[in-house]
């Protein structure tokens, strides 16, 4: 057999045997699948629909009109760019549109519950080309608006980049452009986590409140790899040529030819997100994130945000004395995927964070729902309890031979293999599509 096929079996096969619950990861549709998969992928198509500068692109065209359409439709929006190859791309590109280098932004901070383009200073271009300013969150991990009234008013930045990857509240879009109303700033909403339960209505959408909203096309939306910028009625109010600044900055600004076939799985996903079924899907998400979460506080463990109102919730575990990284590890040989995860103000540094995120929008794609979530939340109570007496040492150097030696105890744990049989059986009853 073809070695990289050979690779992608034992993927599919992992995928298939395994529970995925890191809340960025999801399962697209077959149908989405073979759209980027298809012989889209062989066409060039510099340019916008209609404005090409290769020939042959006539049905390319009505691939991305149709995407385009779809989405302005769903989210209520004026305009579309499907054209991003993915959430970073997209929010690079609206900075650049809207920007001059040295212009002040405001976001949340990457600890607690931000993303690196929202202005994560010294290592990300949104922080090293612009000015950044950051606000975090309070001693229980949730968001205090009037501090963040207090910071924009004193720094004034010229744009607020709004979005989460670890913040298990609810944003309150209103009190967000409040904030930037009243010092004349650009609000943009980062939905990629979201968009999917927006679509659904078991989140709320920014679209009547902020100017531009961008999103990734994977995630909650179940899409491919992609991403889509979108401005709102508010947005054209700010600036009419908002629409044409945000597609210079796609092309030719910061990108070549748009992805094509990825576009046609956008266009796929989108038809499939405009669906009761679809709809069910996004409030049942929720249902089973509120359930794990109350299986788990019940328990003793501490939440970030005291639970959760979306799709995710991060566990801290300074209480238990343990890293995310051996929660991690052990949990993934237990079938259990989440990730490592910092918690807010985390004394320990990013790569070895004090805490772990999970998430329920892969294992609700299976059809899974609360009775489910109790019987996850036991092994994964197991499991940590397992590991509670691994402690990462303090030197760096020291954590790396630790943690090489811990992987190799909990790959022959026969307590974590048991699990893993059971979640193995679990997933039988609830195939992946």
């Amino acid at each position: 057999m073809n070695k990289i096929f050979e690779l992608v079996g034992k993927e599919e096969k992992r995928q298939r045997e395994t529970l995925m619950m890191i809340p960025s990861e999801n399962y697209a549709s077959k149908k989405v699948r073979e759209a980027v998969g298809s012989i889209l992928m062989n066409k060039y198509s510099e340019g916008y629909t209609f404005r090409r500068y290769y020939q042959g692109n006539k049905i390319v065209d009505e691939v991305e009109d149709f995407a385009i359409k779809k989405a302005k439709k769903l989210f209520g929006v004026e305009h579309a760019n499907v054209q991003p190859y993915s959430g970073s791309p997209a929010n690079s590109a609206v900075l650049f549109g809207l920007l001059n280098p040295g212009d002040e932004i405001m976001g949340l901070k990457l600890a607690s519950g931000g993303h690196l383009t929202h202005g994560h200073p010294e290592i990300t271009f949104s922080g090293r080309l612009f000015k950044s300013v950051q606000f975090g969150t309070n001693d229980d991990g949730i968001i205090d608006y009037s501090v963040v009234e207090k910071m924009a008013r004193k720094e004034r930045p010229k744009l607020m980049i709004i979005g989460t990857t670890s913040y298990p509240l609810a944003l309150n879009w209103k009190k967000f452009a409040q904030i930037a109303d009243a010092i004349g700033a650009w609000l943009v909403a980062d939905v990629s986590h979201v968009a999917g339960l927006i679509l659904a209505g078991s989140y709320p959408s920014p679209v009547p409140f902020v100017h531009i909203v961008t999103t990734t096309t994977h995630k909650t939306l179940r899409g491919p790899r992609g991403a889509i910028i979108m401005v709102t009625k508010k947005g054209m109010k700010k600036d009419p040529e908002v629409r044409e600044k945000v597609d210079r900055a796609v092309f030719p600004g910061l990108q070549g030819g748009p992805h094509n076939n990825v576009t046609a799985g956008i266009a796929q996903a989108l038809i499939e997100a405009d669906t009761p079924s679809f709809k069910k899907y996004g409030v049942q998400i929720v249902k089973n994130a509120k359930a794990l979460a109350h299986e788990l506080k019940k328990a003793g463990l501490t939440l970030v945000g005291g639970g959760t109102e979306c799709h995710l919730i991060v566990i801290d575990l300074r209480a238990q004395g343990l890293s995310g990284n051996i929660v991690a590890e052990a949990l993934e040989e237990a079938g259990i995927v989440v990730n490592r995860n910092s918690v807010p103000n985390d004394p320990a540094p990013p790569f070895y964070p004090s805490g772990i995120r999970l998430g329920t929008p892969g294992v609700t794609t299976r059809g899974m729902k609360e009775a489910e979530m109790k019987k996850i939340a036991v092994w994964i109570l197991a499991v940590i309890n397992h590991v509670k007496d691994f402690k990462l040492p303090k030197d760096k150097e020291k954590r790396i031979l630790y943690m090489r030696d811990f992987r190799q105890k909990v790959q022959k744990d026969r307590f974590l293999q048991n699990i893993a049989s059971g979640v193995k059986s679990l997933c039988k009853k609830f195939p992946m599509p």
